[in-house]
């Protein structure tokens, strides 16, 4: 198999908040990194790749006068490596944000839980049973 880009990219529209959100995530998931990030004159954010635990993301600022919401009805599914990162990962998505299922022991995880940023984005957690 080619070792080849991503032909689908998670893409994030942020009210004026996309270059806070993403030093925000690229502090919490390790590792991470800011792979490129354009600014227009105004400041924010034109145009911007990171990836989180190897997955590639994009987002931009929008200006629009209709604002665009997240949902929890898609979400974002990250498979911690261990009960020190699930929990640090919660804690700090879970601040200013809300939790939508506490992090506890489920039939099929060791540890899941599922919050909602301060941004509005919605992560599931889960460390997997062994």
């Amino acid at each position: 198999m080619e070792n080849a880009k991503p032909k689908m990219t998670t893409f994030f529209m942020f009210p004026g908040q996309a270059e806070e959100a993403i030093r925000f995530y690229t502090s919490v998931f390790k590792p991470s990194d800011i792979i490129s990030m354009l600014h227009q004159e105004n400041g924010t954010v034109l145009h911007s790749v990171f990836i989180l635990k190897g997955q590639t993301f994009m987002a931009i600022d929008y200006n629009h006068q209709n604002k665009h919401p997240f949902t929890p009805a898609l979400s974002l599914f990250v498979t911690c490596d261990s009960e020190e990162e699930i929990h640090r990962v919660f804690d700090q998505l879970s601040q200013g944000g809300q939790i939508l299922m506490p992090l506890e022991p489920s039939p099929v995880s060791r540890q899941f839980g599922w919050v909602e940023d301060k941004y509005g984005v919605s992560w599931q957690l889960n460390l997997a049973k062994a």
